[in-house]
């Protein structure tokens, strides 16, 4: 992380620099939306301008490498609605950043994994290896958690924090011996390295992980219509993709629209795409609640536990919030 996230990082905690920066904020007729380069349906919907249609409104969309990145900007102000990983979110309400969960955008399965080199053969083979991977990610917590789940003490291990765009060129100059990530990273790494295990698997072994679109409450609580416009829209995209998933992938553009935002190959976003779930309305009405609630608890006593916050909440219902979602049906 830059030392400029690096810093606005540990701002968030001034409740001073938060008012502040919430008082840039009136209406939703310029918004900065922070996006990352996951490969989900909803990519389609941005790259059209339908999200802009929709909200009635000017959206500039920043481009963030990591949950991490897009935290510290959100938690300065200058962002007022991101894209974050599990982790990152409930690293985020540890800390007690006034944000609000208002839409699950991906239950993660095989699209984020851990490449090894060819000679990795068995998990005992990391020992004394350097991984790689964005920190306070889901990668991050996964990688973790399947360390756990292997009973290797991750201090015998050397995991590195790098962005995605390093750990390819990580990778490339043999720097690296495995990668926790997602694509185009993760992609560009198996051309000559190999899977050890996929977050679909780590979340079989009692730690999923999923991907969400956050608010600044104070943004929210002035704009809901906002929200709302915004959680239906990519429901919409995620209906039009789960109603017919090889139809959609059929259309050259969809992919061609996706590759252009994230990076990935067009070819491989089928596989991308099958790797993850996206909920439709109904099933977001049952996650915005106890069970988004408890998976977030879960992932903060464990980063609690391996020592990335101080701290953890009490309850975290405050940062789920599932109102946008029941409006957008």
């Amino acid at each position: 992380m830059s030392t400029l996230n690096k810093a606005r990082w540990l701002g968030w905690l001034a409740p001073l620099t938060l008012a502040v920066a919430a008082t840039g904020v009136h209406a939703a007729d310029d918004v900065t939306v922070a996006y990352q380069t996951t490969v989900e349906p909803a990519k389609v919907a941005q790259a059209d301008g339908v999200y802009e249609k929709a909200t009635h409104s000017k959206i500039n969309w920043r481009k963030f490498e990591s949950g991490a990145e897009v935290i510290a900007a959100v938690a300065s102000g200058d962002v007022q609605v991101g894209y974050v990983g599990s982790s990152p979110l409930a690293a985020a309400a540890s800390r007690g950043l006034p944000v609000e969960t208002f839409l699950i955008a991906i239950q993660i399965g095989s699209a984020e994994a851990l490449v090894v080199r060819p000679s990795i053969n068995k998990p005992a083979d990391l020992i004394g290896k350097k991984i790689a991977v964005p920190f306070v990610s889901t990668t991050h917590y996964s990688l973790l958690a399947a360390l756990k789940h292997w009973q290797i003490d991750p201090s015998k291990v050397q995991i590195i924090n790098l962005r995605p765009s390093e750990i390819t060129a990580a990778w490339q100059r043999g720097d690296i011996d495995a990668a926790y990530v997602w694509d185009p990273a993760l992609g560009k790494a198996k051309e000559t390295g190999k899977l050890l295990v996929t977050s679909a698997d780590v979340g079989k072994w009692g730690a999923p992980t999923f991907d969400a679109w956050i608010v600044r409450k104070d943004f929210a609580s002035k704009n809901p219509d906002f929200v709302t416009a915004f959680a239906k829209v990519t429901l919409k995209a995620y209906a039009d993709y789960n109603a017919n998933p090889k139809a959609w992938i059929a259309n050259q553009a969809n992919l061609d629209k996706v590759s252009r935002l994230t990076g990935a190959k067009p070819e491989e976003i089928a596989g991308l795409l099958e790797g993850n779930g996206y909920p439709d309305a109904t099933q977001q009405s049952n996650l915005l609640g106890a069970n988004t609630v408890k998976a977030v608890a879960a992932t903060s006593a464990f980063l609690k536990e391996q020592g990335k916050v101080d701290s953890v909440q009490p309850d975290y219902a405050p940062w789920v919030e599932g109102k946008f979602v029941r409006a957008a049906r």
